[in-house]
């Protein structure tokens, strides 16, 4: 099955490149979908470049903290010179969502590029 997400710039350079193998989010409804082998459509919403990625990992944890504690900060997005924070999350998803649905890294290979 084939499922499409939107994906910021950053997140989107960094999968395509291959340093970000495991990409994060809640674990909602949309998400809970997601099977091992399913491909995902990422879609760069800056320049709407799609990038075709084969899941290999789904890795459900109550909270950001949990994930981040059992996944390398390069592999969900970190440069080697930032510090990995699980409270940078709350950018993008409340605590109260955080709380209710719980997160989920998933395992990502790249399997077709624009």
């Amino acid at each position: 099955m084939t499922h499409h997400m939107n994906l910021w710039d950053d997140s989107f350079g960094a999968i395509k490149e291959g340093s970000k193998t495991i990409e994060m989010r809640l674990f909602d409804e949309k998400i809970s979908a997601l099977e091992l082998n399913d491909t995902i459509e990422f879609t760069n919403i800056k320049t709407d470049e799609k990038l075709k990625c084969k899941v290999t990992g789904l890795y459900k944890y109550h909270d950001f903290h949990e994930l981040y504690k059992n996944h390398d900060k390069r592999s969900i997005g970190y440069k080697d010179n930032e510090d990995a924070d699980p409270k940078d999350m709350l950018m993008y998803y409340s605590q109260d969502l955080i709380n209710k649905y719980g997160v989920i890294g998933i395992g990502l290979l790249v399997v077709e590029a624009d």
